[in-house]
């Protein structure tokens, strides 16, 4: 199995590029061989071409922080106890208040939601 690298342009060239993949890992290459660099090359024009033509947009902050407390079990609240304002929670999760830079500080800090995610503005849900 020779495989001559190359950017992956085009969907049938990114399976056939995933299944090369499969046949490299099934080798269980050591690090340092050729196959171990082939299969590190291979996984890495695999990402770019899954990073062009798959792209994932950041979801906005509200989105981020209810995906956050549904997965961890929190309510709002546990988001009024962080901000310190029951009110101040429920008209950030119903959209009707930007976060400030110090809750954004808070909840970065406390939840560990990336930064750049809670700085993005919030998008409102469009009236039925």
């Amino acid at each position: 199995m020779t495989y001559h690298p190359k950017l992956i342009e085009s969907e049938p060239e990114y399976k056939a590029a995933l299944r090369e993949l499969r046949d490299l890992w099934a080798l269980k290459p050591e690090d340092g061989t050729p196959a171990s660099d082939q299969l590190n090359l291979l996984a890495h024009l695999i990402d770019e071409y899954e990073d062009q033509a798959f792209p994932i947009d950041i979801p906005d902050p509200i989105a981020a922080i209810e995906f956050y407390m549904e997965q961890n079990g929190l309510e709002q609240k546990d988001l009024a106890e962080l901000l310190h304002s029951r009110s101040r929670a429920s008209e950030i999760l119903s959209r009707k208040a930007r976060l400030s830079l110090s809750q954004i500080q808070a909840i970065h800090q406390a939840w560990k939601i990336p930064a750049d995610i809670l700085i993005k503005p919030i998008m409102h849900k469009n009236p039925l």
